[in-house]
């Protein structure tokens, strides 16, 4: 795609008052491209596939104001290329087509065509089927953008033919970079002190977008000679809410965060997680049933508390409700993060389901069970069961497995916390069963 001739700062702040500010300095060569050096810059991965002088069907995976649709057609410029651009929200099999024909009627005149998907992970299944043809006979050139891990959301069989590029959330350096351009094509400073400044960049949460509409807000609440300070630049854009959706990447990716937290035992961690979802309006009744998971999952019987503990604190918030709720939740992260740890119970629990899903309807040992009637009694059902309670140390150690399946080991305690107490009794046991040859 031709690029348009470079003008002045000035004269293209003149002749383009109306155009939103992202827009007006959207970058026109690779080049101008900030924040995302590891694909544009002079070692980046579409630097080397341009001078390769290639192009081959591609992913861009990315959160918002990253720059993918603007890194599309800046390659199509560069080789060429038609660009067309459709949106999966928009956009059905009808559409699709008529996109393939032109497609098709170009390359028959020798111009290939760059095709941009974004939201390209909207498309349900059929409907990315369609693209594979159309990549493969070399009909279009595939630029798909998504903001959700392609992995879980596109196709096998498209992802094997396009590579998947990562786009990286801006960082404070490049969103102050945009900042200065922003204010070269203004021709003024942005009316903040440093701190105002500062807290800007992270009102942005790394979108280059986001930080561009927000310095426009600024200068339009600014009168003549005012300087903002952070907290009258909080009262003027009051705040931006952060990248959060909570069926998507960002509520998997913090909910991961603070469950490996607590497991690791690092409590200051597992509350910055927590409040991270507070903040993007995670429902807390979700977090307080992950708790309990936790409690349950990386806890277990180290500390049998824990999961009371999480568990009242689910509750304590299903009766107080927001603001005061929340307070529980944060109490239960910190004990179960401070807990000592054992999966002991949750490993001998997938253990033990592994083996009754593959040992089949095995009948229990006939001492154990129940003989209401007589044919049961003379089929042997409860013959030779030995009441614990009336047995040395309230212990019989007879077997309770089938006997086809013979006895297992599950739960194995670790050495920590109330898991070494249960420990101990369990080798008590197991001494006192080797002992009266149950074994």
């Amino acid at each position: 795609m031709p690029t348009e001739p470079r003008r002045a700062v000035g004269d293209r702040a003149a002749a383009e008052p109306r155009r939103p500010l992202a827009d007006r300095l959207r970058p026109t060569t690779l080049a101008e491209v900030v924040g995302q050096d590891h694909l544009t810059g002079p070692s980046g991965v579409l630097t080397r596939m341009l001078g390769a002088e290639t192009l081959g069907s591609m992913i861009f995976w990315g959160p918002p104001g990253t720059g993918k649709t603007t890194v599309a057609r800046l390659l199509a410029g560069q080789v060429d290329f038609a660009f067309e651009q459709i949106s999966a929200i928009f956009s059905g099999v009808a559409d699709l087509k008529k996109m393939f024909e032109s497609a098709r009627l170009r390359r028959s005149n020798g111009r290939p065509t760059l095709l941009f998907v974004d939201e390209i992970h909207r498309f349900n299944r059929a409907q990315q089927d369609s693209f594979l043809p159309v990549m493969e006979d070399g009909t279009v050139v595939l630029v798909g953008a998504t903001t959700e891990n392609p992995s879980f959301e596109l196709n096998a069989a498209l992802l094997s033919r396009a590579r998947v590029l990562t786009f990286h959330p801006h960082d404070a350096e490049s969103l102050s970079q945009l900042l200065g351009r922003a204010e070269a094509v203004e021709d003024r400073s942005l009316p903040l002190d440093d701190e105002a400044r500062a807290v800007l960049v992270r009102m942005a949460d790394g979108d280059g977008r986001a930080i561009l509409t927000l310095a426009e807000e600024v200068w339009r609440a600014a009168k003549p000679g005012e300087i903002f300070d952070a907290t009258a630049l909080q009262t003027i854009v009051q705040r931006r809410a952060p990248v959060y959706d909570k069926g998507q990447d960002g509520h998997y990716n913090l909910i991961s965060a603070l469950h490996k937290s607590v497991r690791g035992s690092d409590p200051d961690a597992a509350l910055y997680y927590l409040c991270r979802m507070f903040d993007a309006g995670e429902d807390p009744l979700y977090l307080g049933r992950r708790l309990v998971r936790m409690a349950s999952e990386d806890i277990g019987l180290a500390d049998p508390q824990a999961l009371v503990i999480a568990n009242a604190a689910k509750d304590a918030f299903d009766y107080l409700g927001s603001p005061e709720g929340e307070l529980a939740l944060a109490e239960a992260t910190v004990y179960l993060a401070t807990a000592p740890k054992s999966n002991a119970v949750y490993t001998a629990y997938k253990a033990a389901m592994r083996a009754a899903k593959e040992h089949g309807s095995l009948v229990p040992p006939k001492h154990i069970l129940n003989a209401p009637t007589k044919l049961m009694k003379g089929e042997g059902y409860g013959t030779g069961y030995r009441y614990d309670h009336d047995q040395p140390d309230a212990f019989s150690g007879q077997n309770y497995f089938p006997e086809a399946l013979g006895r297992q080991g599950f739960y194995q305690p670790v050495e920590r916390g109330f898991e070494a107490t249960l420990k101990k009794r369990m080798d008590h046991w197991a001494r006192l069963r080797a002992e009266r040859g149950e074994d």
